[in-house]
């Protein structure tokens, strides 16, 4: 089992004072970094995910801003791959697969932003294209949601998509069990 990292939309807007602010963002990339380190001590293949919006009334990750640049503490290194991409799914007309499969990726270790999203969208298509998934629970935020009139906390909100995801999509785990699995090997 051939593993790679990839770190989805750890971007500034997600981080105090960006467009769309995550609840307990800066814990996550923390964790993520954590993770980050571990794997370029490791040598795993490493793969930075962008979300660059081009919907039109976009909010946040607006092309060429401060707010879609990755966060300084997971920032890629020159060897390490970078897509764009556009959608929730980082499949979705993106190299990622074609790179994944060129590697002989079977095996993906995930963190980023938002859980609720592009990383529940993420999980669920690359279990579908055949990958097996292990999620970082804390190297991961999301932020409060409304529905029917009612705010869901965020807690909550990534609480359920953990627990969604766990089992038949991912091995959910925490960030330093994952870097304690890899010292390990």
């Amino acid at each position: 089992m051939k593993q790679a990292l990839v770190l989805i939309d750890i971007q500034q807007d997600y981080f105090p004072g960006g467009a769309m602010e995550l609840v307990d963002s800066e814990a996550a990339v923390g964790m993520a970094a954590m993770l980050l380190q571990t794997a370029r001590a490791h040598q795993l293949p490493i793969v930075h995910i962008r979300h660059v919006a081009t919907r039109k009334g976009a909010t946040f990750f607006l092309p060429d801003t401060f707010g879609a640049e990755f966060h300084p503490l997971v920032a890629p290194q020159p060897a390490e791959a970078v897509f764009t991409k556009h959608y929730p799914n980082s499949f979705r007309e993106t190299g990622l697969l074609a790179h994944l499969q060129g590697l002989g990726i079977t095996s993906l270790l995930i963190a980023g932003m938002m859980t609720h999203m592009c990383i529940d969208t993420t999980v669920r298509a690359a279990v579908d294209l055949g990958f097996a998934c292990t999620l970082a629970q804390d190297a991961c935020a999301t932020r409060d949601l409304v529905f029917a009139g009612q705010t869901i906390p965020a807690g909550q909100v990534q609480t359920a998509f953990l627990a969604a995801l766990n089992g038949l999509f991912a091995k959910i785990n925490t960030a330093q069990a994952i870097c304690a699995s890899l010292d390990a090997t």
